[in-house]
């Protein structure tokens, strides 16, 4: 499994304007409806469940990086989006430090066999600092998804 299976090219953002951990997922989420991932009506349900799963523990995995996620029933295909914080939001992570590094990932209900490859996937691609720093200081859009691209081709 790469990223590009399941990373919604036009639900990628350089510049995310979120200073909260609700506002992120809200501004992630808005991003894949926006691209025409999903219906603007199953938002709320959405924003919900990733909230939710938020309440169990963080998703902030440390490093700069946060993978808020859930499954729902309104979603038919594992999606990501993704986004890059240039000041950093505080998403309770496990070493304490902000957060930059965004991959929000929803899944169908019945899918936790790719719901956890992608999980993987994405922590794998991000264990790289060099990668991360790269990731962080781009310039826009075109420039993440050539970063994603030729990171996940050294790793298949």
């Amino acid at each position: 499994m790469k990223i590009s299976d399941f990373l919604c090219s036009k639900a990628v953002t350089a510049e995310l304007e979120s200073t909260t951990k609700k506002e992120v997922i809200e501004e992630l989420t808005d991003l894949l409806v926006q691209a025409g991932a999903f219906e603007k009506k199953i938002k709320p349900k959405l924003v919900e469940v990733l909230l939710t799963r938020e309440a169990l523990g963080s998703t902030a995995i440390g490093q700069g990086i946060a993978i808020p996620h859930g499954k729902s029933e309104q979603v038919t295909k594992l999606t990501a989006a993704l986004g890059i914080s240039k000041k950093g939001v505080n998403f309770d992570s496990l070493d304490g430090e902000p957060a930059y590094i965004f991959f929000l990932l929803v899944a169908p209900i019945d899918s936790a066999g790719p719901h956890l490859k992608a999980l993987a996937r994405i922590s794998r691609l991000l264990k790289d600092k060099y990668f991360r720093e790269n990731l962080k200081v781009a310039k826009d859009e075109k420039m993440i998804l050539k970063l994603i691209n030729q990171e996940d081709g050294q790793l298949a």
